[in-house]
């Protein structure tokens, strides 16, 4: 049922990606759900384009919608019915993966895929068909979307699954919220027997040794966290994380005190010294030998959640995230090995670094970004130096086939877009004309 939709006509309010870059002003709009409040949006901004956004947790540009309309969805976050029998969700697209996983946990059901924040709602997880520590056995969240509503700025309204306007389900997993508004999903999720996760965790002393580590794993979750500062015999040192939901009672744990960064730190705290001080005492916390112990879910998949506002650690510039994936095969693994070495000899490292092997299952999105491969992710402040840095990576990903994440971008030109998305062509068929943000403008070099 439509909601009285409320906007702010004429009146600017800037806001934030995750990665505080680039900086712009926006006006923005409540939008209710129903088709003809969209419509009559559109009709009264004759002038202006429009972009879905939910929490702001894309890094980049992609939920930035610079001099044009927000359609912040935060309202909508109603669940609208579970099945407990068959595991299956309903529910509006601005409900986020932390209030889901309050009502579902308990109940015995968890997410199929989560990213490294729960901060993220569920139109937003579809837009970017995320990824999680499971994808090599699971694949992406569009993997588990059985079906939702599109609406579209002219008022129509399409029910998307894989049997009913399948090629408009395919171009909006993945789509970067560009085909229209999600109003609701219906979602398959997996059963649980607790709240906790028997984790296990390995310090490695080379790059190789991740390869070996993850060849040799059964668990459904694993990542590694890489100390992309080291050169050498020991680049790519780090630690393997793997595990899996227990099935024994949850044991009885303190609630985790948070860590606020209640202002943005001023320039140059987080500088080569600090960042190499934090991974000497990092990579040492864990023991030569592999650790195991049960902890709650949120420790395990959301580590960062713990410290509220991180994003201001890295000053008033922002931050990049830069984050590829290229083939598992001897030249992917060449291109990650020369990003490392790279990375090192520019003193450009960050804390912040990320490996992990994507699986086979096919992403069902026009524009989704996973695929069979190996993903490195690495965190940056923003400067020129880094973007010079971040071209010369870019020719080393494209010269092995490989592709820049959106979700996570902000500085990849049209070129680089083209080459990360082969079916790029057939998506823009799909696009609303009245909806885009400042990522696509930018990839597809428009004004």
């Amino acid at each position: 049922m439509d909601r009285l939709c409320s906007f702010y006509g004429g009146f600017p309010l800037g806001y934030l990606s995750w990665g505080r870059y680039p900086k712009v002003q926006q006006q923005t709009a409540f939008f209710p759900g129903g088709g003809d409040s969209l419509t009559s949006l559109a009709q009264s901004q004759p002038r202006q384009n429009f972009l879905p956004r939910g929490l702001g947790r894309s890094y980049g540009d992609s939920c930035l919608n610079a001099d044009n309309f927000l359609l912040l969805s935060s309202r909508m976050n109603h669940i609208l019915a579970l099945d407990p029998e068959q595991g299956i969700l309903r529910c509006e697209c601005g409900v986020s993966f932390h209030e889901l996983m309050e009502l579902l946990v308990p109940l015995g059901f968890f997410l199929p895929v989560v990213p490294g924040t729960q901060f993220i709602t569920v139109g937003g997880a579809i837009a970017n068909d995320i990824h999680g520590k499971n994808h090599h056995v699971a694949g992406s969240f569009g993997n588990f979307v059985q079906a939702f509503e599109l609406v579209r700025s002219d008022g129509s309204r399409r029910n998307c699954s894989r049997s009913e306007n399948a090629d408009w389900f395919r171009a909006t997993i993945g789509g970067l919220g560009l085909t229209g508004f999600i109003t609701w999903a219906q979602i398959q999720l997996i059963r649980i027997k607790s709240p906790f996760i028997e984790k296990q965790s390995v310090r490695f002393e080379k790059l190789d040794d991740f390869y070996t580590l993850s060849e040799q794993t059964g668990e459904p979750y694993t990542v590694a966290w890489i100390d992309c500062l080291k050169k050498g015999p020991q680049l790519g040192r780090g630690h393997f994380y793997s595990g899996h939901h227990s099935d024994k009672p949850a044991p009885a744990v303190s609630a985790k005190s948070k860590i606020n960064v209640p202002v943005v730190l001023p320039p140059g705290v987080l500088n080569s010294f600090a960042m190499r001080a934090f991974n000497f005492a990092y990579y040492r916390k864990i023991p030569k030998t592999a650790v195991r112990h049960s902890e709650p879910y949120r420790n395990f998949f959301f580590p960062l959640d713990s410290i509220e506002n991180w994003n201001r650690i890295y000053g008033p510039a922002g931050f990049l995230q830069y984050q590829l994936v290229v083939p598992n095969s001897p030249d992917g693994r060449s291109v990650i090995r020369e990003i490392l070495e790279l990375t090192s000899k520019a003193g450009a490292g960050t804390f912040l670094a990320v490996l992990k092997v994507f699986g086979d299952r096919p992403s069902e999105g026009l524009l989704s970004f996973p695929r069979p491969g190996l993903t490195l992710a690495l965190d940056f402040p923003m400067n020129e130096k880094i973007l010079a840095l971040l071209q010369r990576c870019d020719d080393l990903v494209f010269s092995v086939g490989g592709a820049l994440y959106p979700a996570k971008d902000a500085r990849m030109s049209p070129q680089a877009f083209s080459k990360s998305f082969p079916k790029l062509n057939e998506f823009t068929r799909y696009i609303d004309p009245r909806f885009s943000s400042s990522f696509w403008r930018r990839v597809r070099g428009t004004p």
